[in-house]
């Protein structure tokens, strides 16, 4: 596929600008291509440059969710469940915060959390001709490696050594585009409070997904900088007042990943293997973790995060599979892609530039489709979740690339991402030997049945061993639950990695190999001609429809705005608010609607019309949790927690009748530090006592 660059024609020009623009409250804007005529204009706001400033200053990645900046002194909004695994760390079954809340008196008593990091981006530059220029003429590995190569002499050259920043090079428009992000980077992260987890998840797995909700997903963590809290200037006021339905809200945040730039003929490699493999064998592990946690209190108590982790996946992933048969919605997806290679063919200058990017794409589709198990299981699976084993694959990879110099090796071992490596390899987490068996056990049994007995590389993987007597032997023998050893490793080196008698690396440094021959397989022959073909189709877009293109999700941050709105469409129809009122006249008693302790004792001292969760119309997806609910002024008024089952299509394709984001109120959050959680410091903290 030839190289193509950005058009500036007059045809081209006048041709764009004819084209219409996304729907109104549509697209996961970056922070420097947000459309504020026409944001104002849909929502009658007045917002300017000074406003997305502000906002993206005071925007916080927490993981892979979203949050913000609510005081001077590095407070912190996220959701609950996006400190549950902090929470989990810092819990024993003597003292479990889950049943309790994390509720500290001072802020002396604030727990760090273990490997928790945040950061703040704080500039954007543009590196699109650099990295186009790194892969011209060059195909397959060399095309990967080359790009990879470039982005992290990009990184290095913007960062240094730097602890407290980090840079990445990030892809937009499927390569149509290239930023350089610069982020302040916080390292201490602790917790400040969460409520009881059944405060937070009040309907359980039924609820999920849906509206009416009635949950406190809400938490607080605090950024901390030599030792004490940070000094965070920009930051949100807090607004606890009563939200009005159809007033315009804006929601920052850093949504995981969406699919809507993809050719139809990759979107049926999705419908038709990608998500059928992940849903099979995601309910497999969540059965298997079911019946770990039916064992006793122990087992449940370890199981609980991961499971509600599971459940969360599996459930987005069965709304994007009803999406892509549904013939109406797909009809649009398609009918959308015969517009735009309308468009092309109509300008002879611009179809003759083009080429064919849909059938370079088309191409791909037979080779992906017979790829992707193997990569999926012995590569972007390896290890199965297993903390352990993950430790394992980091150590040996890391010793083998840090043996090369940094622009030859694996991307993610390129010198400007180590420290991210290292934060990661050494935090203290705790580990649970039944729940690493069961994900190794179940790895090596989905990648056996998967590929095959007769597969060398499942002959490889677990030799003459059961799938179980293997998970049980490398889980019992290993040391890397230590992170004092971890380190020593680490430090140590290629020769301390081979001198090494755990099993859990000892079988890494003999199975990774395979590995690593199916993701260069993988990406000689699927992620580079991808790259260069959805490069052509991303030049195309921006000739066919100017810069009212949005770029698909990356995980980095974004703003979208919309509506305070309910629903009414089939499968969903109720209004745009609920209140503590609801939630009581929910409860049943039993589980998943059983109130928590705390919360139900302080039933008389909430304001029963408080509202407790909102519907709002903007454009979010999985990572957007967290996320900073704003009004017009850049108050926040909620965070982002969930979205409807029908929105899950939003993967594909934004819906403004049925997409809905769920979010708790900042209402709701102080009703229940003043009434039922008597976090007194928090509440004057952000003015609201």
């Amino acid at each position: 596929m030839r190289h193509i660059a950005f058009f500036a024609s007059a045809a081209v020009l006048a041709f764009a600008a004819s084209a219409p623009s996304a729907k109104a409250e549509e697209g996961m804007w970056t922070f420097d291509n947000f459309p504020i005529a026409r944001a104002n204009s849909t929502l009658g706001t007045s917002i300017d440059q000074g406003f997305l400033d502000r906002v993206r200053l005071a925007s916080v990645k927490f993981g892979g969710c979203s949050a913000g900046v609510v005081s001077g002194e590095g407070l912190v909004l996220t959701n609950n469940h996006c400190v549950a695994s902090c929470v989990a760390n810092l819990s024993t079954q003597a003292v479990n915060y889950a049943e309790t809340g994390f509720t500290p008196r001072s802020r002396e008593e604030e727990l760090k959390c273990p490997g928790g990091s945040a950061e703040i981006l704080t500039d954007i530059s543009d590196v699109t001709e650099r990295m186009q220029r790194a892969g011209q003429g060059l195909d397959g590995n060399a095309f990967t490696q080359a790009r990879d190569a470039e982005a992290g002499r990009i990184e290095a050259e913007a960062c240094g050594n730097d602890p407290k920043v980090r840079c990445q090079v990030v892809s937009l428009y499927r390569g149509g585009q290239f930023k350089l992000y610069k982020f302040r980077k916080y390292s201490d992260v602790r917790l400040a409070w969460a409520p009881e987890d059944r405060a937070a998840t009040f309907g359980g797995d039924l609820d999920n997904f849906s509206f009416p909700r009635f949950a406190i997903d809400a938490a607080f963590i605090r950024l901390y900088e030599d030792g004490k809290p940070a000094v965070t200037p920009d930051h949100f006021q807090w607004n606890a007042s009563r939200p009005v339905e159809n007033t315009p809200v804006f929601v920052s945040g850093n949504p995981g990943s969406t699919q809507r730039l993809l050719t139809q003929a990759q979107l049926a490699t999705v419908r038709d293997v990608v998500l059928p493999m992940d849903q099979l064998i995601s309910s497999e592990l969540r059965g298997r973790l079911l019946n770990y946690a039916a064992l006793g209190e122990r087992e449940a108590f370890e199981a609980m995060d991961p499971i509600v982790g599971l459940e969360n996946t599996y459930k987005r992933g069965r709304g994007r599979m009803a999406a892509l048969i549904d013939p109406e919605f797909t009809g649009r997806l398609a009918a959308a892609e015969a517009d735009f290679k309308a468009r092309i063919k109509d300008v002879p200058e611009l179809n003759e530039r083009v080429g064919d990017p849909w059938a370079a794409l088309e191409a791909i589709q037979p080779v992906q489709r017979e790829l992707y198990p193997a990569y999926n299981m012995l590569e972007a699976r390896m290890g199965g979740g297993s903390s352990l084993y993950g430790w394992a694959v980091t150590l040996v990879r890391g010793a083998q690339e840090r043996a090369k110099p940094s622009d030859q090796r694996l991307a993610e071992f390129a010198d400007s991402r180590l420290p991210a490596v290292e934060a990661r390899l050494f935090a203290e987490r705790p580990t649970y030997a039944g729940i690493e068996q069961i994900r190794l056990d179940w790895w090596l049994s989905k990648t056996r049945e998967w590929l095959t007995v007769d597969d060398a590389r499942v002959r490889g993987l677990l030799g003459r061993e059961s799938p179980e007597g293997l998970a049980q032997r490398l889980v019992a023998g290993t040391k890397l639950a230590d992170p004092a050893v971890r380190r020593a490793l680490w430090e140590g080196g290629l020769e301390a990695i081979r001198a090494s008698d755990d099993p859990m690396i000892q079988h890494v440094l003999a199975t990774e190999g395979a590995a690593r021959q199916v993701r260069a397989e993988w990406e000689a022959k699927v992620e580079a001609p991808t790259s260069r073909a959805s490069e052509v189709l991303a030049a195309a877009r921006f000739a066919a429809y100017g810069d009212a293109v949005y770029p698909d999700a990356t995980g980095t941050l974004r703003l979208t705005y919309g509506k305070i709105e309910g629903s009414d469409v089939p499968g969903q129809r109720w209004g745009a608010f609920t209140t503590f009122a609801g939630l009581w006249d929910r409860e049943t008693g039993a589980e998943p609607f059983k109130v928590a302790p705390k919360l139900s004792a302080a039933r008389d001292r909430i304001d029963p019309n408080a509202v407790l969760n909102m519907a709002v119309s903007t454009d979010t997806i999985g990572g957007s949790s967290g996320s900073p609910v704003l009004n017009e002024k850049g108050e926040i008024i909620g965070a982002n927690f969930d979205s409807t089952v029908l929105s899950q299509r939003n993967a594909y394709g934004y819906d403004i009748r049925t997409n809905r984001s769920v979010i708790v109120t900042a209402q709701s959050v102080t009703e229940a530090l003043k009434a039922v959680y008597q976090m007194d410091h928090l509440l004057e903290e952000l003015g609201a006592k």
